[in-house]
């Protein structure tokens, strides 16, 4: 029985988090805005020279770093989810056509969104690990800290630095 549920949640996990990498390129190819973490990881991957796709699995091996101290534990999916997005996105980046006309860019920005609202509820849903930010906010509030303040300071406080990079808003 429980392989049996093992079986069905690796695909949900592995398919979420590419489909996660894909909905973030479209963001990005859509040069419309991006969430507060993508801000963060565009602007420094413009002052770094590198793909966003690795700065965004660079970032995620470092926040995991800060669970050290908050006594936080990765699982499978928290330590795919660091390798994966990343390299979905960069993947996804290098297959979908730049693009121009801004009915076209919404499509985009609009398909991303709701695409990335369909593959964090697989990744999550398979029950194997949060990935690394989410793991950080809620050690955060295990400590005893509103999960509602903690997630507005991480999420305000990276799309600020990310903005100061020259991220897109």
């Amino acid at each position: 029985m429980a392989r049996q549920r093992l079986a069905r949640r690796l695909p949900q996990l592995y398919i979420g988090l590419l489909l996660y990498g894909l909905a973030g390129a479209l963001q990005v190819r859509s040069r419309l805005g991006l969430d507060p973490w993508d801000v963060f990881h565009q602007g420094l991957a413009g002052h770094l020279g590198l793909a966003i796709g690795t700065v965004v699995v660079i970032v995620g091996a470092g926040v995991l770093l800060f669970w050290i101290p908050l006594r936080q534990w990765p699982g499978l999916g928290t330590v795919s989810n660091v390798v994966l997005i990343g390299l979905s996105m960069n993947w996804s980046l290098s297959l979908l056509p730049h693009t121009g006309p801004m009915v076209w860019r919404i499509v985009e920005m609009t398909v991303g969104v709701l695409l990335c609202g369909v593959a964090t509820g697989m990744y999550i849903g398979a029950g194997l690990g949060p990935g690394p930010r989410d793991g950080l906010m809620t050690g955060f509030a295990a400590r005893g800290h509103s999960l509602r303040v903690v997630r507005t300071c991480i999420e305000a406080t990276v799309l600020l630095a990310g903005w100061l990079l020259g991220g897109t808003v």
